[in-house]
């Protein structure tokens, strides 16, 4: 009878969406049913995991690890399995009726401190709209084109200069570690509590839930520092992987096929607030794989524009970020890196498309907008440049710094590493033409610099991975086919309940699969269709990572035998059973002429057992013994 912990262990496994779970780690691609992507358990610069959403698995098949989205989150954060199980319930909010170890402590605290973040932003905003108009910060937010309805929608507020007023206000409700652990209040030099975010306007942060979880505080005085004061990473934030800005923009981002990463709070509230509604921006951090990772999951042809700042710090911005998206796809093709269009090809043949949107006149994206009006920001992204023309044209305005031959060898050296990039030879001649006109040099002596530069940066990889299928034997391999048959997606269970008693004469060898056989034997008639079936082994071998490893394997090798009639599957089985047994005999007989050579001819009782040998090694030819 299966236990109330493991119903509401099915019911978190009816929630999870397998995809979602792992493209949060992991960059996919789909082709076809299957999506692929870099293994996170092993490096590799060719995708070899695989997800199939139909059945709730992955699979790596350079490292061989495998299992369904609780093994993943598992194996990746080295939990066990009562603690993923945990999280999970939380992340569904699905309740546990036992194994709590601590009666469920962590999940109230969150719940808690998520509660009063909430209404430490009522309580801001409260502050901010009925603040008379001459206050410092209401002047500040009107000069950025800030209005009532703009706060409103992005609950912006005011911290008071007082030392303690959101403090007397949550201290009536809330303990006070949790309105520490949640990052409002801190301790003074005094030793007593004050507000964390005093005299600021406050940026409220949300997860990509819509949850309040964080603020970004910006100063309002003269002489004020810093300039911007960002929560720290707490139980209910993590920085590295929350962008200020996803929770409104994320549909956007589906429809648009496209995100455009901002620098700061106030370039992505002008930015949605002026109809470019599918911009974020990182939280008081540069751009981190995570947050990369994050946003493939709304946009699939993995389309990205940067508009940073246009000062030598947001040049730097734009080269780090266009370094980490290209490090996020390694592996799942080319990035593209010439322009027959700007539309995204239909068969998602890159892996990514990054762009540069960098308006005139030094201003940021805020600024521009406001200044200049949003279709003319919308006409630079419409317009904007990939990164690598980018990156060529900022070099190339460099030539007239340009005044001896050591500082335009300089200059050529800055740029091979962005030519290198390109992996079409006839693009790359193309660019060569370009540059060495540009800057006057020989489109030749480029070439070759290039070319020697491609050689030098050449690596061979240190290890190769080899594929999961090790050499198993000819029995093995079929015992896998056999117990295999039983995740068949046919509907129903009928042909797997009768697999039992069809296979109960082989005899299985590998300990592994003997315990995954009978699991299934005793588990087959309390199921009612393959999913079912899938779901309760994984809970059964819950924490034993091999065995689900292999209950993957069986997975996979089903898909071999999918679209088979049951005439066809009986002569599978009667395939594999035959193979069994001729193997089985073939190793006898290999055993019994090995002790019929070892026998001395010159004894007696030697002969005795060479005759009987003789006899059964005919047997065994003739097949009359099995």
């Amino acid at each position: 009878m299966v236990s109330a912990y493991e119903e509401a262990v099915l019911q978190i496994k009816n929630q999870i969406d397998i995809i979602d779970i792992i493209s949060e780690e992991v960059v996919l691609k789909k082709k076809g049913k299957t999506y692929w992507g870099l293994c996170p358990f092993h490096g590799e610069k060719t995708p070899s995991f695989s997800v199939t959403p139909e059945r709730g698995i992955f699979k790596c098949f350079g490292c061989g690890v495998g299992g369904d989205a609780i093994t993943f989150l598992m194996k990746l954060h080295n939990w066990d399995y009562v603690q993923t199980i945990k999280y999970l319930s939380e992340r569904y909010n699905i309740p546990l009726p036992e194994f709590k170890s601590d009666g469920g402590k962590q999940k109230e605290e969150r719940a808690l401190m998520l509660e009063a973040c909430k209404k430490a932003v009522q309580f801001y905003q409260d502050v901010l709209l009925t603040s008379p108009q001459d206050n410092i910060a209401v002047k500040y937010l009107a000069a950025r084109d800030i209005t009532p309805a703009v706060i409103s929608r992005y609950s912006l507020g005011l911290a008071l200069k007082e030392p303690n007023e959101l403090y007397k206000r949550l201290k009536r409700e809330y303990d006070d570690s949790i309105l520490v652990d949640a990052g409002l209040i801190i301790k003074s030099s005094q030793g007593n509590y004050i507000d964390r975010f005093r005299n600021r306007i406050i940026i409220p942060i949300q997860s990509e839930n819509g949850d309040y979880i964080a603020f970004g505080a910006r100063a309002i005085e003269d002489g004020q520092n810093p300039k911007y004061l960002n929560s720290s990473d707490s139980k209910i934030y993590n920085k590295s992987r929350i962008l200020y800005g996803l929770y409104t923009a994320k549909e956007s981002i589906k429809q648009e096929d496209s995100v455009v990463i901002m620098e700061g709070y106030f370039d992505v509230i002008s930015a949605q607030s002026h109809g470019i509604s599918n911009a974020v921006a990182s939280c008081g951090t540069s751009l981190t794989l995570e947050h990369v990772k994050m946003l493939s999951k709304y946009t699939r042809s993995r389309k990205i524009y940067l508009s940073f700042d246009t000062d030598k710090a947001g040049q730097n911005a734009t080269k780090r970020g266009g370094e980490l998206i290209k490090t996020a796809f390694q592996g799942l093709g080319n990035i593209k890196q010439f322009d027959e269009s700007h539309v995204a090809s239909n068969d998602d043949k890159y892996s990514c498309e990054i762009r540069v949107v960098a308006p005139p006149e030094g201003k940021d994206p805020d600024e521009y907008i406001r200044s200049s009006g949003a279709d003319a920001f919308k006409a630079y992204v419409a317009n904007a440049p990939l990164l690598l023309d980018f990156q060529l044209n900022e070099l190339l305005k460099k030539k007239s710094e340009v005044n001896t031959p050591q500082e335009k060898s300089d200059l050529v050296k800055e740029i091979i590493p962005i030519l290198n990039e390109v992996q079409n030879p006839i693009i790359q001649s193309e660019y060569v033409k370009i540059v060495s006109s540009a800057l006057n040099v020989d489109e030749s002596a480029l070439a070759a610099q290039v070319q020697t530069s491609m050689a030098e940066d050449f690596n061979v990889p240190s290890e190769i991975y080899s594929n999961v299928t090790k050499s198993s034997s000819i029995v093995e391999i079929a015992q896998k086919n056999l117990l295999s048959l039983h995740f068949i997606n046919r509907g129903d269970l009928n042909f797997a309940s009768g697999l039992s008693e069809k296979i109960k004469s082989v005899n299985f060898t590998n300990k592994t699969l003997i315990i995954v056989k009978d699991t299934i034997d005793k588990l087959i008639n309390t199921v009612n269709n393959v999913s079912e079936l899938t779901d309760m082994l994984y809970v059964e071998f819950a924490d034993d990572i091999s065995v689900q490893g292999l209950i993957t394997d069986l997975i996979c090798i089903s898909d071999s035998f999918s679209g088979l009639n049951e005439d066809e599957l009986n002569i599978v089985v009667q395939e594999n059973i035959l193979k069994i047994d001729a193997c089985e005999r073939e190793e006898e007989r290999k055993q019994l002429k090995q002790i019929y050579e070892d026998v001395n001819d010159d004894e007696t009782e030697a002969l005795k057992i060479q005759m009987q040998l003789r006899d059964k090694l005919n047997k065994l030819r003739t097949g009359e013994v099995k």
